[in-house]
């Protein structure tokens, strides 16, 4: 698979838990934070394995995973953008849309 790939959501992930250390670490924001912090760390742990998949199957699988948590993590980062309702979201709410709609066509290809 595109090494590109692996190295762009990488990088997603990097900005992420930058920009979450950035976040006031309220109650309100404490759980958000930590799910955000959880699903999009998964995107890519899930992706990497899946580059090491034993089999046709076991690669599909750890696709499908990645595309369900880039979908929870952008859910997370629009649920902090209505919050918060900042334009500093835009970047990271376009770049897991754009993760997403990639992941999702390489899970409906893998078939």
């Amino acid at each position: 698979m595109d090494e590109g790939l692996g190295n762009r959501i990488f990088l997603f992930v990097v900005n992420i838990i930058k920009f979450c250390k950035t976040l006031n670490y309220s109650i309100e924001n404490k759980v958000i934070i930590n799910q955000l912090i959880k699903s999009a760390t998964s995107v890519g742990a899930n992706y990497e394995e899946a580059q090491g998949g034993s089999s046709k199957a076991d690669f599909r699988n750890k696709i499908k995973i990645s595309l369900k948590e880039i979908r929870e993590t952008n859910y997370w980062l629009r649920i902090l953008k209505a919050i918060d309702s900042d334009n500093k979201f835009d970047e990271l709410i376009d770049e897991s849309e754009q993760l997403k709609r990639i992941l999702g066509k390489i899970s409906s290809t893998s078939r």
